[in-house]
């Protein structure tokens, strides 16, 4: 197929790119800035263009880019860029899409787990009601921005994506420090739910819900054994042989980190991938033990 591809610049979409490329598909990445090449198209949100003389030679559209929910505090600033990236990119991409003479026949558009707010130790499908908090607000408008495509007939597949594991980048890379000098511990009691998915089977997801015109609407992407954030730190200090003592406390994660700690690290989040499993899809890494060790052998 021919795919293109936002957000190809970050650690999801970078890998994702190198994985369709080795399946011997033609991508070509959305960018911010003059296309360079045959390969590239330019998109920008702000003016609402879209090079659509390109797009119209697709097949199929990935789209991953948004502003990076943990880096920094959330101030309102934070937080309006953090809905405008998500929810007005996807509502430009899709509208485009709309009034193409030759739509794409599928579109991939990331949402996240966050959808489903802090719901303690419920088991979240993708049958469940969203939440009610910031993220959970910013997820289902993301997720309405994409009727558009779905209005003329595109096969939207609504990823909601768990916490990402690699050494490359994301949460997991700024936790491997403290971890490995001794300072690991868990964050308030360690009983919230952490829903998880490593790079590797996350891009492996993403292509299967691009073959699988099965799979449309919400799929959770997420291994099948979500882990309390007590257990993924006991897995991580065991993989890294070094001690997990030194607990933060639900209050000082809060003075730290403020709401965007609230929302990432201390709300409760289990999540099951129930539309894949339906459809007998394989996960390499579905245990954090197996996902630290292969993850930290060549460490």
């Amino acid at each position: 197929m021919k795919i293109a591809v936002s957000g190809s610049s970050g650690l999801v979409g970078h890998a994702l790119c190198g994985l369709l490329a080795e399946e011997q598909h033609d991508v070509c990445k959305l960018v911010r800035r003059t296309a360079d090449n045959d390969h590239e198209i330019e998109w920008n949100i702000e003016s609402g263009q879209l090079a659509t003389d390109k797009l119209n030679a697709c097949d199929a559209v990935v789209h991953l880019a948004g502003e990076n929910i943990s880096e920094g505090r959330w101030s309102t600033a934070k937080k309006k860029r953090i809905r405008e990236s998500r929810v007005n990119g996807t509502a430009m991409v899709c509208s485009t899409l709309a009034g193409m003479e030759r739509p794409p026949r599928t579109l991939i558009a990331a949402s996240a787990i966050g959808y489903y707010g802090s719901r303690g130790e419920m088991v979240c499908t993708e049958t469940s009601p969203p939440g009610d908090d910031f993220l959970a607000d910013v997820c289902v408008a993301w997720e309405q921005a994409t009727q558009p495509a779905r209005d003329v007939g595109i096969r939207v597949v609504n990823l909601r994506i768990g916490v990402v594991l690699s050494c490359e980048g994301g949460a997991l890379k700024k936790m491997l420090p403290p971890f490995r000098f001794g300072l690991g511990g868990r964050i308030g009691n360690g009983q919230q739910f952490w829903s998880w998915i490593t790079l590797h089977d996350l891009i492996h997801v993403i292509s299967r819900c691009l073959s699988d015109d099965s799979l449309s609407g919400p799929v959770n992407a997420v291994s099948p054994n979500p882990a309390t954030n007590l257990d993924f730190t006991k897995e991580l200090g065991k993989a890294l042989g070094r001690p997990t003592i030194f607990p933060m406390p639900a209050p000082i994660a809060r003075l730290v980190f403020g709401e965007m700690g609230e929302a990432l690290i201390l709300a409760s989040t289990r999540v099951a991938p129930e539309r894949l499993q339906q459809v007998g899809h394989q996960f390499e890494h579905a245990t954090l033990e197996d996902t630290f060790k292969q993850l930290f052998k060549t460490q």
